[in-house]
């Protein structure tokens, strides 16, 4: 890939729960310029932060619920031309808090959905991603 002088690179570490309860999975509906879709509960890593603790402050931020991390499920990396996003994506529980709708942020809602209807949402690449990574749970933590 030929890069131009004056392009400027970006890499994003982001972190993600997948927390389900039964056959549900929680998501959060994140938003942008280019419409709404749904997503695992997380994002970006502040500088300094641990992805786990990283991963737990974003799904409290977006929906109200306190997590336990309980496993790592693997490590995700998109590569676009100018951007580079690695998303860690952990296995966690619900232990508290109450469902409510982030505030200012990149999400506008989050709900709990039967995992059979997963698969009919507007959604983002990384549900299915973090899905399989659930069902496969490789050692290399790579789909």
């Amino acid at each position: 890939m030929e890069l131009s002088i004056n392009r400027r690179l970006h890499t994003r570490l982001s972190a993600y729960a997948v927390c389900l309860d039964g056959d549900k999975i929680l998501l959060a509906r994140w938003t942008n310029p280019h419409g709404s879709r749904w997503m695992l509960p997380g994002g970006g890593v502040d500088f300094g932060e641990d992805p786990l603790d990283g991963a737990i402050r974003e799904v409290m931020e977006e929906t109200g619920y306190r997590v336990e991390v309980e496993t790592l499920l693997g490590i995700d990396s998109i590569v676009r031309p100018d951007f580079h996003g690695v998303r860690v994506v952990y296995e966690g529980r619900v232990v508290g808090g109450e469902l409510r709708f982030e505030v200012g942020g990149s999400t506008d809602m989050a709900a709990w959905f039967d995992l059979a209807e997963v698969s009919e949402l507007e959604r983002a690449e990384l549900v299915d991603t973090a899905l399989a990574l659930l069902r496969a749970r490789p050692i290399t933590g790579r789909i």
